[in-house]
């Protein structure tokens, strides 16, 4: 398997939230992100959750040392996402993730945001937290 991790399973690493120790332990196999996935951490972090940076740093820190493939975002990226959202009615940012999964060659995409086992080409869509405790 080959993943690709949504922005909302990073975010719960750093939250007080019940699902965070799963997100942690579904992370450290490793994976795939997007500077699209870093950059939506950061600001939801800091706006949302009220992060300082320091603790926001620190976090970016440690993603970039268990994820050592985090793709670009490219005008390939963008074209790819725009039919996605167009032809399957994802909004746009979600089509921008899937289109960065399928172009890294994933075959999972871990995210809670999306139909759990939908397949988009290659790539099924997985929701890590519907069989945990909720």
């Amino acid at each position: 398997m080959k993943a690709f991790f949504d922005t909302n399973i990073l975010i719960y690493t750093v939250s007080q939230d019940h699902r965070k120790q799963k997100a942690s332990d579904i992370l450290q196999s490793g994976g795939v992100i997007s500077a699209q996935v870093l950059n939506e951490f950061t600001h939801t972090t800091r706006k949302k959750l009220g992060c300082d940076w320091s603790t926001i740093e620190l976090a970016l820190s440690g993603f970039r040392e268990i994820f050592d493939d985090i793709r670009p975002l490219t005008a390939e990226t963008h074209a790819v996402a725009l039919a996605l959202a167009r032809d399957h009615a994802f909004s746009f940012y979600d089509a921008l993730i899937i289109a960065s999964a399928l172009e890294a060659g994933c075959d999972t995409l871990f995210t809670e945001d999306m139909q759990n086992g939908r397949k988009i080409k290659t790539l099924t869509i997985r929701n890590p937290f519907l069989n945990s405790t909720e």
